[in-house]
C-alpha cells in the first residue's frame, strides 16, 4: 500500500528529490531506489534515526507500519516534526485521538483508510482530518492520495463502516470470483477455464461499474432478461438470503474494526 502511494505520487509529478522512504531491510531500500530513481530510500540498524531523519523538514509524513507499531513510531518521530508537518496514518483501527496523543499538541493529523486496488491506481482512500488540520493541509494530502484512486472525506465515526465496504470489499469480490470458478467446475468446466471465466467476468463488471454515473442496480437489470437464465440465478440468490449474508458480513467487519481500535487504546 505504501509503495502504491509512493508510485502514484511520483507519477503525478512530485520531484523524486523531495521524497524520503524508510524501510527495515537494506535490500528493500536498494530495490526502491532502483525502481524510483531519485528518491532517498534508507534502511539500517538505526531504524529510529532513519525515521527521525525522514521526518525532519518534511511537509507530510505518512506512517505505513502495522497498527500495533503506530504509537511507537509516532512517539519516535515527534521531536523531529515541524509544527505544521501533517502526519498521515494508513493503519486500520488507529483513531485520531490515539495518534494525536503520541504527538506534540496541535500537530496536524489525518487518518486514512485505503484499499488494495490502490496498487493499480483504482483504489478508494478515505480521509478524516484531526482537530488541528487546516483545510489547506487536508487538500494537499487529498492531492497526494488521489494518485491511488478515488479519495472521499468522511467523519471519523464512519470509518469503521467504510472499512467494511471499501476496505474489506476487494476480498468480497475475490471471494465471489472463487465461488463462481468452483461452480463452473461443478458444472463440468475445466478448472483453469472456469477460473479464467470467473476472473475476467468479475474484472469486466468492475470496469463497467467504474464508468461515470454507473448504477449497479441499473447494470444488473440491463443483463437480466425476463424469465431468462440470469433472472433465475438472481432469484435463487435472493431465496438463499445472499443480500442478508453480505449485510451480516459487513456488520461483522465493522464490529471487528471497532474492536481493534479498543485493543490498541
Amino acid at each position: 500500500m505504501n509503495e502504491a502511494i509512493l508510485g502514484g505520487l511520483l507519477a503525478a509529478g512530485t520531484d523524486p528529490a523531495d521524497v524520503v522512504a524508510t524501510v527495515r531491510r537494506a535490500e528493500r531500500a536498494a530495490e526502491l531506489a532502483e525502481r524510483y530513481r531519485g528518491i532517498a530510500a534508507i534502511a539500517g540498524e538505526e531504524e529510529a534515526d532513519n525515521n527521525k531523519l525522514a521526518a525532519t523538514g518534511s511537509a507530510v509524513v505518512i506512517l505505513g507500519v502495522k497498527p500495533v507499531g503506530i504509537a511507537d513510531l509516532a512517539r519516535e518521530i515527534s521531536d523531529s516534526l515541524a509544527p505544521d508537518t501533517v502526519v498521515v496514518s494508513v493503519a486500520v483501527g488507529v483513531s485520531l485521538a490515539q495518534l494525536e496523543a503520541q504527538l506534540p499538541a496541535g500537530q496536524p493529523v489525518i487518518r486514512t483508510m485505503p484499499n488494495t486496488p490502490a496498487k493499480l491506481g483504482r483504489g478508494v482512500v478515505s480521509v478524516s482530518p484531526g482537530t488541528s488540520c487546516t483545510p489547506e493541509q487536508l487538500q494537499a494530502v487529498k492531492d497526494i492520495l488521489r494518485s491511488a484512486g478515488t479519495v472521499v472525506e468522511v467523519p471519523e465515526e464512519q470509518v469503521d463502516a467504510l472499512s467494511a465496504i471499501s476496505g474489506s470489499g476487494p476480498a468480497y469480490a475475490f471471494y465471489l470470483a472463487e465461488a463462481m470458478a468452483a461452480a463452473g467446475v461443478e458444472l463440468g468446466l475445466d478448472r483453469e477455464l472456469s477460473l479464467l471465466l470467473a476472473r475476467e467476468t468479475v474484472a469486466g463488471a468492475g470496469f463497467m461499474l467504474a464508468e461515470p454515473g454507473a448504477d449497479p442496480s441499473a447494470l444488473r437489470k440491463g443483463v437480466t432478461s425476463p424469465n431468462g437464465t440470469t433472472e433465475r440465478a438472481l432469484a435463487t440468490f435472493d431465496e438463499q438470503g445472499l443480500p442478508a449474508i453480505v449485510a451480516a458480513g459487513a456488520r461483522a467487519a465493522a464490529t471487528r474494526a471497532a474492536e481493534i481500535t479498543q485493543q490498541l487504546g
